[in-house]
């Protein structure tokens, strides 16, 4: 059988690949639509990250098609619905990179509580700013909010609380008396409370009619002030106007995100000079190490799911 690559993927993985099909690897092959589309005429399994958008047009162009592998967790670039019709496996790389976005997360909101580590410039330029930089917050003691209670949200209360957070949450798949707040020692919570009483706030929701534009300029002036937000889940979720806007008047303390409405960001984006701003091309969930977990795991499914649908 006949597998197409076309993003990045640990070379092992796709060895592992090799080793039982025949297989395309070409990490730049998303920015070569029609390339991809030539490609796919005889192939029986695709595996992708986030940028190649697996729609009806690529469909169309891939009429053996059997498994689509998803080297992430997000869906939103692939017509399930379309896959579905057709009888297509959908594998995603659930759980594999989730302790890469969990640290993320708690990395950024350290940083951006702290206000310190923007300074190298001014310090080797012999300046002193100490003074400026002495009210700086810690982590300990600060209420994180989480929305959105999957498995990275969970693993990242877990970092969190280990740091001595309080943990809040909220789901709106999961009532308030889901085993899983109890088991993972985090209070559940209405929106409307957890963005009032969070220091930091983080996504990990799916980009939805529901998710879309969630936190919008009324949910910010909702939280707490010089709350953080850190968002690592999809930037539709987010307006990013008015996370600038509150950047600017000092409504919110600092933001970090990695995912945005557009991507790469266009130019002229109302993010661009904002204060206390962390900005990272969609890399939350990709280290090193999850890039070989999460290629290693959907190199061996979509091996299975190819053996299944012979």
């Amino acid at each position: 059988m006949h597998i197409v690559i076309s993003e990045f993927m640990d070379d092992a993985a796709v060895a592992a690949l090799a080793a039982h099909h025949d297989t395309e690897y070409d990490r730049d092959l998303v920015d070569r639509r029609e390339e991809l589309k030539a490609r796919l005429v005889d192939a029986d399994a695709l595996i992708v990250r986030n940028r190649t958008q697996v729609n009806a047009d690529l469909l169309g162009a891939a009429p053996r098609l059997r498994v689509v592998g998803r080297l992430g967790v997000g869906l939103d670039n692939i017509d399930v619905a379309a896959c579905s019709a057709r009888d297509i496996a959908v594998i995603p790389a659930t759980g594999a990179n989730a302790l890469a976005v969990a640290e993320y997360v708690i990395g950024a909101a350290m940083v951006l509580l702290r206000g310190t580590y923007f300074a190298t410039a001014d310090v080797t330029a012999g300046k002193w700013p100490r003074g400026a930089l002495s009210s700086g917050r810690e982590i300990a003691g600060k209420t994180l909010g989480i929305v959105g209670f999957g498995g990275i949200g969970r693993l990242t209360g877990r970092l969190g609380r280990a740091l001595g957070m309080r943990v809040v949450g909220f789901d709106a798949e999961l009532g308030a008396d889901h085993p899983a707040w109890r088991d993972e020692g985090v209070e559940p919570r209405t929106l409307d409370a957890l963005l009032a009483g969070s220091d930091v706030l983080t996504l990990h929701v799916p980009l939805l009619p529901a998710t879309r534009n969630l936190i919008d300029a009324a949910r910010i002036a909702a939280m707490k002030p010089g709350a953080i937000l850190v968002n690592t889940a999809r930037g539709g979720v987010v307006d990013e106007a008015a996370v600038a806007a509150a950047l600017a008047s000092g409504r919110l303390g600092g933001a970090a995100l990695d995912v945005f409405e557009k991507e790469p960001l266009p130019a002229g984006s109302p993010l661009a000079g904002c204060p206390n701003l962390i900005l990272t091309p969609h890399i939350a969930g990709v280290t090193a190490e999850s890039n070989e977990r999460v290629s290693s795991m959907i190199a061996q499914k979509v091996i299975d799911a190819l053996a299944t649908r012979a």
